[in-house]
């Protein structure tokens, strides 16, 4: 199999050095350029490409203006360039919002000398993201707040004064219940309806979140639906870099009835709070299984911050019941934690396959056994507001 890619970007340089980087795998071939956004609009259309890689700053209609045209027009799997800046990160998340379904950071360091793992992460995303479900390649529709937006939402120290984002494009619906219904009798996973009542027989004392590629949309849409008084406290870990965090974070705070922070460390955990991991940075449940440490952690875990790891604090150091949920996300970040929470009891909850992004982690869960239930991003939304 073939991948085409239509490189959108204003730079020649890029341009040139996109194309060689992807071309190092043989199964990627790039179909086209365009140097404007009016140019990627009109090629997607005429070329067809299997995944576009796009730019922010472009002459004549920016990445933005240029995805929402392009899924409108021809929807196809868009990954993003973006700057590591705050400015970078809201750009990033509007571009998400407009229907992109992946980015990366723009390097020009990492452009201009040996790709090495850059260049590797830049085909595997190409690679996952032609892998998508049809379901999931459908254009988002927009969508609003299933809660009203607070107008004054608490801030966070140093946290920046914007206007209120417009939320993010929710991943295509599929039929509420389908995923269980479909595989229950057969896999051995619980349907929606005992999946809830075991947990409302057995409560748990902290839900705990995880997701990669596709996580942002998958992780607003599951948190603007919970009521301000949800009953238990979140954390939340999505594979960002560090200035995305802080900014995601305000995002959702925003949108959300439950407050939403990036964790430092001495947070406390409780109810209708969801503390999201800062990037490159690894988030623990302290000894006292009261609240959260933040640190830099070692070199001996792939991702900063990194599921597992959060997870496994959790699991040693929270008693009692713990529900665990793992959404869209590349790699299999996630199934060592989750094991070591089955081993406590814990209810572990994975996104099906058809409205993933990416359906790698939650595969991963599900395919080492431990799945308590399988549901649709839909009906994780609406059934972990009912727990």
């Amino acid at each position: 199999m073939t991948v085409s890619v239509l490189v959108a970007d204003d730079s020649a340089f890029f341009r040139r050095r996109i194309k060689e980087i992807l071309e190092k795998n043989s199964q990627i071939k790039i179909v086209g350029f365009a140097d404007n956004g009016k140019d990627a609009v009109e090629k997607a259309i005429a070329l067809s490409p299997d995944v576009i890689t796009m730019d922010y700053e472009m002459p004549q209609m920016n990445g933005i203006m240029a995805v929402r045209e392009i899924m409108a027009r021809k929807p196809t799997p868009i990954l993003m360039f973006s700057s590591l800046t705050y400015e970078g990160a809201r750009v990033t998340l509007d571009a998400l919002e407009a229907g992109a379904v992946d980015y990366l950071p723009k390097s020009f360091e990492a452009m201009s000398g040996d790709p090495g793992m850059s260049a590797s992460m830049l085909q595997e995303k190409v690679m996952a993201l032609v892998k998508r479900p049809r379901s999931a390649a459908k254009p988002a529709a927009p969508v609003s707040p299933v809660a009203p937006v607070r107008s004054e939402p608490p801030r966070t120290a140093g946290a920046r004064a914007t206007s209120a984002p417009a939320p993010l494009a929710r991943p295509a619906p599929t039929q509420a219940g389908a995923a269980v219904s479909a595989r229950s009798s057969s896999s051995g996973h619980s349907s929606g309806t005992a999946a809830l009542e075991d947990l409302r027989k057995n409560r748990p004392r902290i839900v705990l979140i995880g997701a990669s590629t596709g996580g942002p949309v998958a992780l607003q849409k599951v948190l603007v639906a919970l009521p301000a008084n949800f009953p238990y406290p979140i954390l939340l870990v999505q594979h960002m870099p560090g200035t995305f965090t802080s900014a995601f974070a305000e995002r959702l705070n925003r949108l959300c009835q439950i407050q939403v922070k990036e964790a430092v460390s001495g947070d406390s955990l409780r109810p209708g709070l969801a503390l999201l991991a800062p990037g490159g940075k690894q988030m623990l449940i302290d000894e006292r299984g009261a609240g959260v440490t933040v640190s830099d952690g070692n070199d001996k875990f792939q991702y900063k911050p990194c599921v597992d790891v959060t997870f496994g604090s959790a699991a040693r150091n929270i008693k009692g019941r713990k529900l665990a949920i793992v959404l869209t996300g590349m790699g299999a970040d996630g199934r060592e934690g989750c094991k070591l929470l089955k081993k406590e009891g814990a209810a572990i909850w994975t996104q099906d396959e058809d409205s993933c992004v990416v359906y790698g982690m939650p595969q991963a869960v599900e395919a080492a056994g431990l799945s308590s239930a399988v549901f649709s991003i839909d009906d994780i939304a609406r059934y972990l507001k009912d727990v």
